[in-house]
């Protein structure tokens, strides 16, 4: 009887220190679930854009026969707006030196406005129409942010200036009877500019970029025809050399068909 007393108190001592240990036990931790990190995001694709901006140009000029100066050279100027319209392909890739972004990119765009200004030469004055312009080239940027792109570009470009018919340059004077052929100039262009993703809209794949562009041309001698005083004119040309500035913003949709 004595025993069975012993053991039903040692059996009850044994399970109310049990009951304290586990009490005093530290309780499992509950897992906490982590999302995973967004993944870096990729300029590596393909682009289209559209957008407008202003622009000028400036002339230096003098006429010329039988292939020779006879007139000082004059410099003219022009400024107005354009729209234009482009598309490209990019790739990002990390520079080996200091671990930054790079992408490095081809494109093409065209320009159509109305940028205008005088031309003149002793005698004359009219007004010429630059009206549209392509460029082709490439361009090289470095990541300031995830999100934001500093570049350089380059390339070659054309631009087209529309004919001009030339007034007597006096007050009140009226049509010379002489105009100045339309001409396409070819040369090359430098730029830089900055795009900016606006990635806190519902639709992906949206940036904004601006652009400063410098374009110099060729010289050409653009013949000047026509009639003074009945007398056809003939083999009578000016010469001219045209720069060009634009400054230009763009709505860019990125396809980023091949990114990351």
């Amino acid at each position: 009887m004595k025993a069975r007393i012993f053991a039903a108190a040692a059996l009850m001592t044994v399970s109310t220190l049990g009951g304290a240990f586990a009490a005093d036990m530290p309780m499992p931790a509950t897992p906490v679930y982590k999302a995973p990190p967004p993944a870096p995001y990729s300029w590596t694709g393909c682009y289209g854009g559209g957008g407008a901006g202003y622009g000028m140009w400036n002339q230096d000029s003098y006429v010329v026969t039988g292939g020779a100066p006879i007139t000082a050279s004059i410099t003219n100027g022009g400024k107005g707006w354009f729209g234009q319209g482009q598309v490209g392909c990019d790739y990002q890739f990390t520079a080996p030196i200091f671990n930054l972004g790079v992408v490095i990119g081809a494109f093409g765009d065209y320009e159509g406005g109305n940028i205008y200004g005088t031309s003149d030469f002793p005698g004359v004055v009219g007004t010429e129409h630059e009206t549209a312009a392509w460029a082709a080239g490439g361009r090289v940027g470095v990541l300031v942010a995830p999100r934001i792109l500093t570049y350089f570009d380059g390339g070659w470009t054309q631009t087209h200036f529309n004919s001009v018919n030339y007034n007597v340059a006096i007050a009140g004077g009226g049509p010379s009877g002489i105009s100045l052929a339309a001409q396409t100039y070819t040369g090359w262009f430098i730029g830089s500019g900055f795009e900016y993703s606006f990635d806190w809209l519902p639709v992906p794949g949206l940036f904004l970029k601006t652009e400063y562009r410098y374009s110099q041309f060729g010289s050409a001698n653009v013949p000047i025809t026509g009639a003074i005083g009945g007398l056809p004119v003939t083999g009578v040309s000016l010469n001219s050399q045209k720069t060009t500035q634009l400054i230009s913003t763009e709505l860019v949709w990125r396809f980023n068909w091949f990114g990351r």
